[in-house]
């Protein structure tokens, strides 16, 4: 008989592809992943990771088994979905993945009430990158995720996974305070060709719309600085080292040295929660979510599209 923790350890090693990944997922220390394959290992007889330079890789035998611990984790899901709905409460644990500035300035609020509401629920949090959570959400990896588009790269959401709005983020021109539009009400997208920028790294949602962005407005972003922390950004910025567009969720106050000018027109992301479909019937993904949208205006969210589920 096949220990099913240990066959998801080897499901999440499959998604992340690595053991730290899975482990980070999961919840436990890489040691422990190792060990839950070790003992995959003996049960089954088979060798299931092989060294890869420093990391690993699945082997052929491993590839089939970790197909096979999807199904099996589908399941599962299905059934303590059923129990979860016939107690009527929300029960069990519940794996919630969130970007950055989302973990940062919406979700403590939101996991402080889940859990004074409903103290029999387990709720772990982890930080994810928007690119990759959609494919977690749907693989069955994260139970719900918080995810964000912007007005000019709409969010795909595949077959089996249901969305819902939580609310819209506004996003501002941040200069230092000496610069020559640091004075200005506010600032079209074409009269920005000439600056030097600070953003996230290539590959993240922010950087790659931020490229999109003014590449629209008719020119190619002369991209001085890479930081993936908003914190460290305004400390960029703080040395006048740059300008930089910025979302309002999470980026706290400004330094002294920098201030904010509105861009004409004002660029939007919304932010979603993500779940598969089969698990709707969860109380767990109800309340995570009218959580999530209760916390929303708090968090200087616009209300956008409430009943906005897909």
């Amino acid at each position: 008989m096949l220990d099913l923790s240990r066959l998801r350890a080897l499901h999440a090693i499959s998604v992340h592809g690595s053991v730290a990944g899975a482990a980070a997922a999961l919840g436990y220390t890489p040691s422990a992943v190792s060990q839950q394959i070790t003992k995959l290992e003996r049960e089954t007889r088979t060798t299931l990771l092989e060294r890869r330079g420093r990391g690993v890789a699945l082997t052929e035998e491993a590839v089939h088994l970790a197909a096979t611990a999807q199904q099996l984790l589908a399941i599962v899901e299905r059934a303590e979905t059923t129990l979860e709905e016939r107690r009527g409460l929300p029960t069990g644990r519940l794996s919630i993945g969130a970007f950055a500035s989302a973990a940062r300035g919406l979700l403590p609020g939101v996991l402080a009430e889940l859990d004074r509401e409903h103290p029999s629920l387990d709720v772990r949090m982890t930080e994810v990158d928007p690119h990759l959570s959609v494919d977690l959400v749907a693989k069955g990896v994260i139970d719900l995720a918080v995810a964000h588009d912007w007005d000019i790269a709409p969010l795909p959401a595949p077959d089996g996974v249901a969305q819902a709005v939580i609310g819209e983020d506004r996003c501002d021109l941040l200069v230092p305070a000496d610069h020559r539009l640091a004075g200005r009400d506010g600032v079209r997208r074409e009269e920005l060709a000439k600056e030097r920028w600070i953003c996230q790294p290539p590959g993240t949602v922010c950087h790659d719309w931020l490229v999109r962005t003014l590449r629209t407005a008719g020119y190619e972003p002369d991209i001085r600085h890479q930081a993936e922390e908003n914190h460290t950004q305004l400390a960029l910025l703080a040395a006048g080292l740059g300008v930089a567009m910025m979302p309002r969720l999470g980026r706290g106050p400004l330094p002294d040295g920098v201030v904010e000018v509105r861009i004409e027109p004002v660029p939007v992301r919304r932010l979603y929660a993500l779940w598969r479909t089969e698990a709707a019937r969860r109380p767990a993904i109800t309340a995570a979510v009218a959580a999530l949208q209760g916390h929303g205006a708090g968090a200087g969210l616009r209300r956008a599209g409430w009943d906005d589920v897909r």
